[in-house]
């Protein structure tokens, strides 16, 4: 008998993890309202200067969205490996990449496409405009899934390993320097004027490399993690 085709083992996992994400909302819940909270506070903090608060804005939005990011990845495999499903992933039929390619589509869906979503109606607090708006979205929808993918890998590396909340964390952070970098400065280049296609070029091009080489790492680093 065949086995089930890979478009259809992805779907399954996506829907399995969104499934599981809806019967703990309160693990979605957390990133939002530390999304949420920590963009709040700023404008708050700094006072009602509107310039001094579109000048932070890009860099306040886009750290928060990292912090809430990485909130969550010690998420990603811990329950499917305390109860034995990611063996039993690991053993199946379908390659363990596609599988891993769709938990880290779940994750996104659960914490990145929500604070991209999220981000322009915070950005309001900082007196950002319509097109500055736009941008951060823009920024956001291409540079969270590279967070998702690298995340992904440090959360395979650390797995069943004690503290590993704060390791893959360290893990992690340095790899999201650029992707940080150049989406705060395409909201930031949208803002002086000088435009935001070659920060979001370079997001796209962060985000392919990580698409190609993101999964492969990740389910390297399970199978060592599962040996």
């Amino acid at each position: 008998m065949d086995g089930p085709s890979l478009p259809a083992a992805l779907g399954a996992v996506i829907r399995r993890d969104l499934l599981l994400a809806m019967r703990r909302k309160s693990d979605v819940l957390t990133t939002l309202f530390f999304f949420i909270i920590v963009v709040s506070l700023f404008p708050l903090g700094v006072g009602p200067e509107m310039a001094m608060l579109r000048q932070i804005a890009p860099g306040v939005l886009w750290v928060a969205a990292l912090l809430a990011t990485m909130l969550s990845l010690n998420r990603l495999f811990a329950a499917d490996h305390a109860d034995g499903t990611l063996e039993q992933m690991a053993l199946s039929a379908v390659p363990l990449g596609v599988l891993v390619t769709g938990k880290v589509i779940a994750h996104w869906l659960l914490s990145g496409l929500p604070l991209a979503l999220l981000a322009p109606v915070l950005g309001l607090q900082f007196d950002l405009a319509a097109g500055s708006l736009a941008v951060l979205v823009v920024s956001l929808l291409i540079g969270t899934p590279v967070l998702s993918l690298i995340g992904a890998v440090g959360a395979a590396l650390t797995l069943g390993v004690r503290g590993g909340g704060v390791l893959v964390s360290l893990l992690v952070l340095p790899l999201y320097v650029p992707v940080l970098i150049f989406g705060a400065g395409a909201v930031e280049a949208d803002l002086t004027g000088l435009g935001a296609t070659a920060h979001l070029s370079l997001l796209a091009a962060f985000l392919a490399l990580a698409a190609f080489f993101g999964p492969w790492a990740t389910t390297v680093a399970l199978r060592i993690a599962l040996e």
